[in-house]
């Protein structure tokens, strides 16, 4: 690899990178099939990513049409790297059976061994038959949205599509390597003003804060809205709260403790809840049973934030613990959008605040390339900034991944693949000196 790594650093031409060849092997990191059961019976706050994610070198895939081969120069956990690594809700490796079923070339992805990760920064090595736009050396980031495209139901909205799957969570070849297989369809154009890390971290939180909030397909968010984000200043929640000061409305922000409400307060965001000042108590001590007491004594909190106003829209991804609370203090003919549940998938809320008052549940999954694209030109235009907090090597990955299981991080945490070390890859520096306080400071620096 320290062929690909010179190339990249000496800013190597088009035909240059062409004419490097694959390695027959790379560093990645990965569970494995045999180990699906090793943390059975054991609670999911126990359970430990440094005991089953492996630094393992693996054979180089076989590159299929439409699809590109990427240098990783830098990648990000997400909270899909932790479910995978402690197989839950389920194991990855039926995602992968299922899809090795689909096609001779699916079957790639059927391996005894998962490489995981859905972000990445780096550099095209190679594309394959019929791609077109992209070519080798081109700098780019990657989406996680993975799609065929071959049925009708995905051409209004690729999230639609029958056969849509997330990179490096559904699919093999993921982001935390040294080398990633993405389709061409993936690709966004690196911006140029950021650090390789800096770069991977905003991808799949980024774009699913984007169509969650401000897409036609999620919130709908416009000028004026006041806005609840739970988890404010972590990796989803801190770009919907950019995107709602960014956009004219107003965030409420929930966040855990006082440092977090610094770090929201740092972004330009007013409104803050620290949860544990105000320590809501929405479900009894065994979790059997919701108290709505506690939502109005929640809601009581807003209104004396927002002027007496509700919320127009709820930006929902912890779930069960929150989602009843989330329902009830939401405004009449409000919506709350949901994705992840990372309490929990079991959603347990009150109809009546619901039905009774015209509100709308709006289910809410990654984003399609359009949405991605939109995301990702934000970011290049310094208008949207990163959020990484922390930067750990590919061989740390198994720690960076228990930290974000154990919510000790704050923004994005971002891994370290080829690039051997952090604040390298900027390539307009007059761009990065002029974001360059507010960089650091949606870094909480």
């Amino acid at each position: 690899m320290q062929n690909i790594l010179d190339a990249i650093v000496a800013g190597a031409s088009a035909d240059e990178f062409a004419n490097i060849s694959l390695p027959e092997s790379y560093r990645a990191v990965t569970v494995h099939k045999d180990e699906v059961d090793m943390f059975e019976g054991i609670p999911s706050k126990e359970k430990d990513p440094r005991k089953s994610l492996h630094l393992d070198e693996v054979p180089m895939p076989e590159l299929g049409p439409g699809e590109a081969i990427v240098a990783v120069m830098a990648s990000a956990i997400n909270y899909n790297t932790v479910w995978t690594s402690i197989f839950e809700p389920v194991s990855t490796f039926g995602f992968l059976e299922r899809y090795g079923r689909e096609s001779e070339l699916a079957k790639r992805h059927d391996l005894p061994y998962h490489i995981v990760g859905s972000d990445l920064s780096g550099v095209v090595l190679a594309v394959g038959a019929g791609v077109t736009k992209w070519k080798p050396g081109d700098r780019v980031v990657a989406h996680c949205l993975s799609v065929e495209l071959e049925s009708p139901d995905g051409h209004n909205d690729t999230m639609l599509d029958s056969s849509q799957r997330i990179w490096g969570f559904e699919t093999n070849f993921g982001g935390l390597a040294d080398v990633a297989m993405v389709k061409a369809n993936q690709l966004m154009p690196k911006p140029e003003h950021l650090t390789w890390e800096e770069a991977a971290s905003p991808g799949l939180v980024n774009c699913t804060a984007y169509r969650q909030l401000v897409s036609t397909n999620g919130g709908n968010m416009k000028q004026g809205d006041n806005v609840l984000i739970w988890g404010a200043s972590g990796g989803l929640g801190g770009f919907a709260t950019q995107y709602a000061l960014n956009g004219g409305a107003n965030p409420v922000c929930v966040v855990s403790n006082e440092e977090k409400a610094n770090i929201v307060r740092s972004m330009g965001a007013e409104m803050v809840i620290n949860r544990s000042e105000l320590a809501p108590k929405f479900w009894n001590d065994e979790g059997t049973q919701q108290n709505p007491k506690e939502w109005k004594r929640f809601g009581a909190a807003i209104r004396e934030l927002t002027g007496g106003e509700d919320i127009d829209i709820v930006f929902e991804h912890p779930g069960r613990e929150t989602f009843g609370a989330s329902v009830f203090v939401t405004r009449k003919g409000g919506t709350i959008t949901t994705c992840a549940s990372t309490t929990g998938y079991m959603h347990e809320y009150d109809n009546r605040y619901l039905w009774m008052n015209l509100k709308r549940i709006i289910s809410s999954h990654f984003a399609n390339y359009r949405e991605s694209w939109e995301a990702n030109r934000l970011i290049a235009q310094g208008k949207i900034h990163p959020t990484l907090s922390r930067t750990y090597t590919l061989e740390e990955t198994g720690q960076a991944s228990l930290d974000v299981h154990h919510n000790k991080h704050q923004g994005k945490v971002g891994v370290l693949c080829l690039s051997p070390e952090e604040g390298l890859g900027v390539l307009n520096t007059e761009m990065r000196e002029q974001h360059l306080d507010a960089i650091n400071r949606f870094r909480g620096i």
